[in-house]
Protein backbone atom coordinates (compact mmCIF):
# COMPACT_ATOMS: atom_id res chain seq x y z
CA UNK A 1 0.00 0.00 0.00
CA UNK A 2 1.18 3.77 -1.04
CA UNK A 3 2.23 6.21 1.78
CA UNK A 4 -0.73 8.06 0.99
CA UNK A 5 -2.59 5.85 1.03
CA UNK A 6 -2.17 4.57 4.22
CA UNK A 7 -2.10 8.06 5.16
CA UNK A 8 -5.51 8.65 3.83
CA UNK A 9 -6.43 5.61 5.60
CA UNK A 10 -4.55 6.62 8.93
CA UNK A 11 -7.00 9.82 8.90
CA UNK A 12 -10.34 7.92 7.71
CA UNK A 13 -9.73 6.39 11.33
CA UNK A 14 -9.14 9.02 13.47
CA UNK A 15 -12.73 10.76 11.77
CA UNK A 16 -14.18 7.64 12.32
CA UNK A 17 -12.94 7.91 16.85
CA UNK A 18 -14.67 11.69 15.88
CA UNK A 19 -17.48 10.93 14.59
CA UNK A 20 -17.93 8.01 17.32
CA UNK A 21 -17.25 10.42 20.15
CA UNK A 22 -19.81 12.95 18.77
CA UNK A 23 -22.17 10.11 18.41
CA UNK A 24 -22.02 8.76 21.63
CA UNK A 25 -21.13 11.02 24.04
CA UNK A 26 -23.45 13.68 24.91
CA UNK A 27 -21.05 15.83 26.78
CA UNK A 28 -18.75 15.69 23.09
CA UNK A 29 -21.80 17.12 21.87
CA UNK A 30 -22.31 20.32 24.40
CA UNK A 31 -18.42 20.86 23.84
CA UNK A 32 -19.06 21.13 20.30
CA UNK A 33 -21.80 23.34 21.05
CA UNK A 34 -20.22 25.80 23.13
CA UNK A 35 -17.12 25.55 21.22
CA UNK A 36 -18.86 26.54 17.92
CA UNK A 37 -20.25 29.46 19.91
CA UNK A 38 -17.10 30.74 21.28
CA UNK A 39 -15.64 30.31 17.76
CA UNK A 40 -18.42 32.46 16.42
CA UNK A 41 -18.24 35.50 19.23
CA UNK A 42 -14.64 35.91 18.96
CA UNK A 43 -15.49 36.17 15.12
CA UNK A 44 -17.64 38.72 16.32
CA UNK A 45 -15.58 40.40 18.12
CA UNK A 46 -12.73 40.29 15.71
CA UNK A 47 -10.73 38.96 18.46
CA UNK A 48 -6.88 39.23 17.50
CA UNK A 49 -4.98 36.53 16.21
CA UNK A 50 -3.42 35.40 19.21
CA UNK A 51 -6.19 35.90 21.28
CA UNK A 52 -7.99 33.52 19.30
CA UNK A 53 -5.77 31.19 18.65
CA UNK A 54 -5.53 30.48 22.40
CA UNK A 55 -8.96 30.11 22.70
CA UNK A 56 -8.48 27.36 19.75
CA UNK A 57 -5.98 25.55 21.57
CA UNK A 58 -8.30 25.86 24.78
CA UNK A 59 -10.94 24.32 22.87
CA UNK A 60 -9.19 21.61 21.20
CA UNK A 61 -7.80 20.36 24.19
CA UNK A 62 -11.33 20.19 26.09
CA UNK A 63 -12.19 18.12 23.01
CA UNK A 64 -9.06 15.98 22.85
CA UNK A 65 -9.70 15.66 26.63
CA UNK A 66 -12.75 14.45 26.23
CA UNK A 67 -11.79 11.80 23.64
CA UNK A 68 -9.22 10.23 25.87
CA UNK A 69 -12.05 9.92 28.77
CA UNK A 70 -13.93 8.29 26.13
CA UNK A 71 -11.36 5.75 24.99
CA UNK A 72 -10.65 5.53 28.68
CA UNK A 73 -13.97 4.38 29.25
CA UNK A 74 -14.60 1.67 26.10
CA UNK A 75 -11.19 0.18 27.48
CA UNK A 76 -12.10 -0.65 30.84
CA UNK A 77 -15.77 -1.54 29.83
CA UNK A 78 -14.45 -4.03 27.40
CA UNK A 79 -11.73 -5.11 30.32
CA UNK A 80 -14.09 -5.73 32.94
CA UNK A 81 -18.21 -5.47 33.48
CA UNK A 82 -17.19 -5.74 37.07
CA UNK A 83 -17.13 -2.91 39.58
CA UNK A 84 -13.63 -2.80 40.51
CA UNK A 85 -12.14 -0.05 42.41
CA UNK A 86 -9.31 0.75 39.91
CA UNK A 87 -11.51 0.87 37.23
CA UNK A 88 -13.38 3.31 38.79
CA UNK A 89 -10.20 5.37 39.79
CA UNK A 90 -9.05 4.96 36.02
CA UNK A 91 -12.75 6.43 34.97
CA UNK A 92 -12.92 8.73 37.49
CA UNK A 93 -8.84 10.44 36.76
CA UNK A 94 -10.12 10.40 33.16
CA UNK A 95 -13.48 12.68 33.80
CA UNK A 96 -11.40 14.83 36.35
CA UNK A 97 -9.29 16.14 33.21
CA UNK A 98 -12.24 16.70 31.08
CA UNK A 99 -13.32 18.78 34.25
CA UNK A 100 -9.92 20.21 34.70
CA UNK A 101 -10.05 21.13 30.86
CA UNK A 102 -13.27 22.84 30.92
CA UNK A 103 -12.51 24.63 33.76
CA UNK A 104 -9.63 26.20 32.05
CA UNK A 105 -11.66 26.88 29.30
CA UNK A 106 -14.20 28.79 31.34
CA UNK A 107 -11.28 31.15 32.96
CA UNK A 108 -9.54 31.73 29.02
CA UNK A 109 -13.05 33.01 28.18
CA UNK A 110 -13.37 34.98 31.06
CA UNK A 111 -10.37 36.55 30.64
CA UNK A 112 -10.25 36.80 26.49
CA UNK A 113 -13.82 37.02 25.60
CA UNK A 114 -15.28 38.02 28.44
CA UNK A 115 -14.10 42.01 28.25
CA UNK A 116 -14.42 41.99 24.24
CA UNK A 117 -17.95 41.28 25.07
CA UNK A 118 -18.90 43.11 27.72
CA UNK A 119 -17.77 46.31 25.84
CA UNK A 120 -20.09 45.44 23.39
CA UNK A 121 -23.20 45.22 25.75
CA UNK A 122 -22.37 48.48 27.48
CA UNK A 123 -22.08 50.54 24.23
Amino acid sequence: MSGVRRLVQRIGWALNGIGYTVKTQPNMQIHLTAAVLAVLLCLYLRMPARELAVVLVTIFMVLAAEMFNTALEAAVDLYTRKRHPLARAAKDVAAGAVLLTALNALVVAYLLIWPRFYEVIIK
